[in-house]
């Protein structure tokens, strides 16, 4: 499948997982960009802990209610749709399931969940 394909399903994906999150969560999450490329460019494996092969991200400060003008990047979701198409061994159904699994993980990141929340939560 085509990167345009595979960012049309995403996006579906995305706003139907945000649509079903409680209304305080739904608001916060509207307010995040989600970018979707295709695998992480050099600068991003440039960073510590991050594989070739990663589904997702999250960049930027963390909600605190307020903006942290000392943060270096705002806030955003990187989804990458080959990765995620590759770790679904190209079957459309667990795309769909892994893009909505992705997006909410780096989500709670957001919402500043470490990775025992994550998984408390069944997002990990």
């Amino acid at each position: 499948m085509v990167f345009r394909q595979l960012k049309s399903i995403a996006e579906d994906v995305v706003t139907a997982a945000q649509r079903r999150l409680p209304a305080r969560i739904r608001k916060l999450a509207a307010a995040v960009p989600v970018c979707y490329e295709p695998y992480p460019n050099d600068a991003i494996l440039d960073q510590e802990d991050v594989e070739p092969d990663v589904l997702g991200l999250f960049v930027g400060h963390e909600y605190l209610g307020d903006f942290d003008e000392g943060a270096s990047l705002p806030p955003q979701i990187l989804l990458f749709l080959d990765n995620l198409w590759d770790y679904a061994e190209e079957d459309e159904h667990v795309f769909r399931r892994e893009v909505r699994l992705t997006y909410l993980h780096e989500l709670g990141h957001y919402l500043g969940w470490d990775e025992g929340d994550l998984a408390q939560r069944g997002l990990d």
